[in-house]
């Protein structure tokens, strides 16, 4: 599994176990949703700026983000 898509699985799970729609995290991160849904979707690659936004607006390190799991 790649990084790009570690990244996306785990932005879904934490987006989701948070309550959050794509919209509510989009605004949170003061990003446009349409990007969150591409970033889940592995079309777009996040940058670090954004990295940490999204981070904040879940309220989780950055490195969680990132983080390799067991889960297939």
């Amino acid at each position: 599994m790649d990084i790009r898509e570690v990244f996306a699985q785990n932005l879904r799970r934490l987006r989701r176990a948070k309550g959050l729609s794509q919209e509510e995290l989009a605004y949170r991160a003061d990003i446009d949703r349409t990007y969150v849904s591409l970033l889940e979707r592995r079309v777009y690659s996040a940058s670090i700026d954004i990295l940490a936004k999204l981070a904040e607006a879940l309220e989780v390190a950055p490195d969680v983000l990132l983080k390799r799991t067991n889960r297939k």
